[in-house]
Order: C-alpha cells, then sequence, then structure tokens
C-alpha cells in the first residue's frame, strides 16, 4: 500500500500545507522573481518553510517547483536547470520530511507551461509532454512519493502532465483552479474534471481544487466535485486560498482568518475531501487552526448553501449558481442566486 493510502487509511484524511510564494515573500522573495531558483540559492529557506508546515500539522508538502518547467524557467534564462531545481525541491522536502518523526508525503509540484497548446495556441502537445516528462523524472530522482499536477490551463496540458508523471512511474494527484463563475479557465465545469480524473485511474489517485478566489467559493466546487465523483477509491483534494487578495500599505494581504480556515478544512472533510490543505495566503497559523479543527471534529458543518456562505463568507453570483445547480439538479434551470457579491480577480502564485 502506498504511504498516502496508508496514511489516510489510519488518519481519515491527510492535512497538506499551505501556500509556497506568500511565506517566501515574508523570506525576501522579491515580485516577479521565480521561487524555484530559491531551491540552490536559499535551500534553508525552503526548508525552513516545510519545517513550518510540518510543525504546524502537515502531513503532506508539496515541493517547491511549481514553475520549474522550461516554458515558465525561460521567462528568466533559466531553462537549462530543469533537472537541477526539480531534484533540489525535491531533495529538500524530503530531507525535511524524513526529519520528522511521524509520516509526512512529499508531492511534486508541477504546474502549467504558461502557454497555450494548440490549435488555440502555438505549444504542441509533444513538446508540453516533453517538459513535463524533464520535470516529473527529476522530481522522482529527487524522492517525491506522488506527483501534484496544479493550476493547469486546460484538459490537452494535464493529459500531458498525466503522460510524463505515468513515465515517470509517479501516482498523480490532479488539482484544478475553478474561477468565480464555478468554472476552470477554459470553461470546464467540476464535473468535467472529475470525468477527466476518473478516466485515468488507477494512475490517478485523487483529484480535486485549489486555489481559486477564497473558502467560500472553494468549498462549493468540491461540493460539485463530491456530487459528480463515481469512484469514491479515489482521493479527494480541497487545497483552497486563504480568502481574498487585497493590496494594503504597499503589499498583498488575505483577508482569511484562522478561523475561516478552520472551518474551511471541517466543511471540506463533511464534504468528503480526505487531502485538505491551503493554497495562497495560507501561513503556518492558519494550517495549525485547521489541524486542531480537524482533530478535535465538533465543528457543525450543514451542506447548505447559505450556512456555508455565513461560515466561509460570500460566494459570487457564477458560484452561488453552479452550485446550485449541482445541489439540486432538477431546478438548475430556476436558479435564485443568493447574497452575490462582484467579481474579483483572482492573484495566482501568491
Amino acid at each position: 500500500m502506498r504511504k498516502i493510502d496508508q496514511l489516510i487509511s489510519e488518519k481519515g484524511y491527510v492535512l497538506a500545507d499551505g501556500a509556497t510564494g506568500t511565506n517566501l515573500f515574508s523570506m525576501g522573495l522579491e515580485s516577479g522573481d521565480p521561487p524555484e531558483l530559491w531551491n540552490r540559492e536559499f535551500p534553508d529557506r525552503i526548508y525552513l518553510n516545510h519545517q513550518n508546515f510540518i510543525t504546524a500539522g502537515s502531513d503532506l508538502i508539496l515541493t517547491n517547483t511549481f514553475g520549474a518547467n522550461k516554458f515558465r524557467l525561460a521567462l528568466h534564462n533559466a531553462e537549462n536547470q530543469v533537472q537541477e531545481l526539480n531534484v533540489a525541491g525535491a531533495e529538500i522536502a524530503r530531507k525535511a520530511a524524513d526529519c520528522c518523526e511521524r509520516t509526512i508525503i512529499v508531492a511534486g509540484s508541477i504546474g502549467p507551461t504558461g502557454e497555450i497548446i494548440e490549435p488555440l495556441g502555438e505549444l504542441t502537445k509533444t513538446e508540453a509532454t516533453s517538459s513535463f516528462v524533464d520535470q516529473a523524472i527529476a522530481l522522482k530522482e529527487g524522492g517525491v512519493d506522488v506527483a501534484w499536477i496544479e493550476s493547469m490551463y486546460s484538459e490537452e496540458e494535464i493529459e500531458c502532465a498525466i503522460t510524463a508523471s505515468k513515465e515517470a512511474g509517479l501516482p498523480i494527484l490532479l488539482s484544478s483552479t475553478f474561477d468565480s463563475h464555478g468554472k476552470s479557465m477554459m470553461g470546464h465545469e467540476p464535473k468535467q474534471l472529475v470525468e477527466l480524473a476518473e478516466r485515468y485511474s488507477p494512475e490517478i489517485i485523487g483529484y480535486g481544487a485549489n486555489c481559486g478566489i477564497g473558502a467560500s467559493e472553494l468549498i462549493g466546487s468540491v461540493l460539485c466535485l463530491a456530487k459528480s465523483r463515481k469512484n469514491h477509491a479515489m482521493h479527494l483534494v480541497a487545497k483552497g486560498n486563504c480568502g481574498i487578495p487585497e493590496y494594503k500599505d504597499g503589499e498583498i494581504v488575505y483577508t482569511g482568518t484562522e478561523e475561516i480556515m478552520a472551518a474551511y478544512a471541517c466543511y471540506a472533510r463533511k464534504l468528503g475531501a480526505t487531502i485538505i490543505g491551503g493554497c495562497c495566503g495560507t501561513k503556518q497559523e492558519h494550517v495549525k487552526a485547521m489541524a486542531d479543527a480537524l482533530e478535535a471534529n465538533e465543528m457543525d458543518c450543514p451542506i447548505e448553501l447559505d450556512e456555508i456562505i455565513k461560515s466561509l463568507g460570500e460566494m459570487t453570483k457564477g458560484n452561488i449558481i453552479m452550485v446550485e445547480k449541482y445541489l439540486n439538479p432538477e431546478n438548475s434551470s430556476e436558479v435564485s442566486p443568493v447574497n452575490p457579491r462582484k467579481r474579483r480577480r483572482r492573484r495566482l502564485n501568491n
């Protein structure tokens, strides 16, 4: 049995980590600079970020390799460092995990190329797959337990990353981002992610939602995923942003509180998520609050739209419509949105 399956079998869930960019900014990373280069330049800071999350209660940590493919690295004249940066990122996380007395899962983060695959763009599937193969093999060499494919722009790019992870011999966790209209960047609904992921089982062992525009929206997406799933042996992932990003006093801050993130974690667990963590804006203290709340398991989490909004914050009109559609499919043409707010733009990688 894989370590992650064993741990979930014993505990009922695993708690993932929080943000990479947000926490590295507090350590000196400048806006616009690629955090992946720190795997070689400041490995001690990357190690500390992993260690902080493990101390807070994380059972799963993601490598600092989200943008470590040749297309993203080429923007910083580092396209020839794919193997070096991915191995280093995996080794740092592996070291942090192995220094802990309890079992810690290391997930190799594989993010989008930043390019659009043909016919809409110029990048070929062969080129995309090749870039992901280089990354996945390096992550495997560095010691990751699973590949974590996240925030891909299209189904075609997801499939290229899946092919690459399979070639590297890594089990796969797949996570997509759903925006204020409840769909992915290319207009895919949650049920389409479920269909894609379940089609690639057993290579894909779990799927879910990450990033987005706040805890309430993320839980809405997880609810839609949970309503669509057929293969309940696969893990369900929830890794949402810590509230909404706002610009204050010259820096980006997130509106999420420890209390909101604790409630979000419990809602995710109530919906059946077995891998729960935070994305942009999520710091050590938020993960600690999530760990405590999940362990206590005392929070009432009614799966009703009004109650989710009351506990976790407002939800966009688009997401309300999407959630209502999955909650009440027979009445989906007669949706009456409640408590909508203005659409906010999502900031990635914070």
